[in-house]
């Protein structure tokens, strides 16, 4: 919602400090003017719980914010060049003076506000498209001949709306209490930005050419059926869903053994779904940064080409990602050693005059680990792949 105040009738003073350039939007593919169609008013009315009574230049000055602030502010938060429209309400007012309070109160840097902007704009700008595409679009077809669209939208998004509200709230309390619960057990400071995980990739194989050959519709019902399939898995099984990249998603875990459980039940679902293409993963695990939800640096990449190189079916992960699945327990050091030392136990039992199964028990493992074929991987030298597989059942 950047501006352009020339020709603004408050008369801005160039004196003041306040920018009067208009700044393009950087994402937002919206028109310059809002709307002056009847029902989008008054849906727009509905939604925001207010008329429109304030331009950006007003609103700003009414929130004691300067005009290049809070043009910085409404660009992170995605909203589009509007001029000197009168087009705001007091909630942008009361948004803008929480925003610079916080700031103020030195409880945010500005820098800092900004990213708070963004990333809550462009969530929400997601979240808001999809509801629309996916959710009010099917439910506001008319359910009678004769009725109209704009007969049935208004009602209907007056009933959704305090509801859609209160789950929104709802789940962003208990995703922030779990965020903040994962840091607050960080035991270092740096590790609540710069931390160790296992970060996954899974891809769908031969995607390219589906696209060639499916309608559609057809396929984006199969990406949709990938995504949720993807997303349940991961969130059932302790780990957390980073994007998704339609034919791809990236997962991230505290340690390996929720990351690997994670892989192979992907792998598995995939394989029993017969309308799906085959699956691979590829995980790696060492330091990460995290910034706005995402995850960077060398781990995540070294996961992205494990998955580029990974079989079908199949989970290839890195040296450090094995070497924690050993030292956690999850996995044997060496098959060839395990195979060795039950051997030993069966010869002890026999020597002894006891039955093998009265020996004591071998330790057990939920992964099994096949070294594979060192290879040069672009931009990360060479690594040593692993090859991940289950060892018994699935843990329910």
């Amino acid at each position: 919602m950047t501006v352009d105040d020339t020709n603004s009738d408050d008369g801005a003073d160039p004196s003041s400090g306040q920018s009067v350039h208009s700044t393009p939007h950087h994402e937002v593919d919206h028109t310059a003017e809002p709307t002056d169609d009847p029902l989008a008013i008054r849906l727009e009315a509905l939604i925001l719980g207010a008329d429109r009574r304030y331009t950006p230049f007003q609103a700003a000055r009414t929130a004691g914010v300067s005009m290049d602030l809070a043009s910085r502010f409404w660009r992170a938060m995605g909203f589009a060049d509007i001029g000197q429209a009168k087009a705001l309400t007091e909630a942008d007012v009361l948004a803008l003076r929480r925003l610079a309070g916080l700031v103020e109160a030195g409880l945010l840097s500005e820098p800092m506000a900004i990213q708070v902007a963004r990333s809550t704009g462009q969530t929400t700008a997601r979240l808001a498209e999809w509801q629309i595409d996916s959710f009010l679009e099917g439910l506001t077809e008319p359910p009678e001949a004769g009725m109209t669209r704009t007969e049935v939208t208004y009602p209907l998004i007056e009933l959704l709306l305090p509801e859609l509200q209160e789950f929104l709230v709802y789940v962003w309390r208990r995703q922030l209490a779990a965020a903040t619960g994962r840091v607050v057990q960080t035991g270092d400071d740096e590790e609540m930005v710069d931390r160790r995980l296992a970060v996954g990739f899974a891809d769908l194989v031969g995607f390219t050419r589906l696209t060639r050959r499916l309608e559609e519709e057809e396929l984006g019902e199969l990406v949709e059926a990938f995504e949720t399939t993807s997303a349940d898995l991961v969130a059932a099984h302790g780990g957390r869903l980073i994007k998704t990249l339609g034919d791809e998603v990236l997962f991230a875990a505290d340690d390996a053994g929720t990351a690997g459980e994670i892989a192979l039940r992907l792998v598995e679902a995939m394989a029993q779904d017969t309308t799906m293409p085959a699956l691979r993963v590829g995980i790696a695990f060492g330091t990460v940064t995290t910034r706005m939800g995402d995850v960077f640096g060398t781990t995540v990449n070294l996961a992205s080409r494990l998955t580029s190189i990974a079989p079908k079916d199949a989970v290839l992960v890195d040296g450090a990602f094995a070497a924690e699945l050993i030292r956690n327990g999850d996995a044997p050091a060496s098959e060839a050693e395990e195979a060795a030392a039950a051997a030993e136990r069966a010869r002890l039992a026999e020597k002894e005059g006891r039955r093998p199964d009265e020996a004591p028990p071998l330790p057990t493992y939920r992964f099994g680990l096949q070294p594979m074929w060192q290879r040069p991987v672009r931009g990360l030298g060479v690594v040593e792949p692993w090859l991940l597989a289950r060892r018994g059942k699935p843990s329910s």
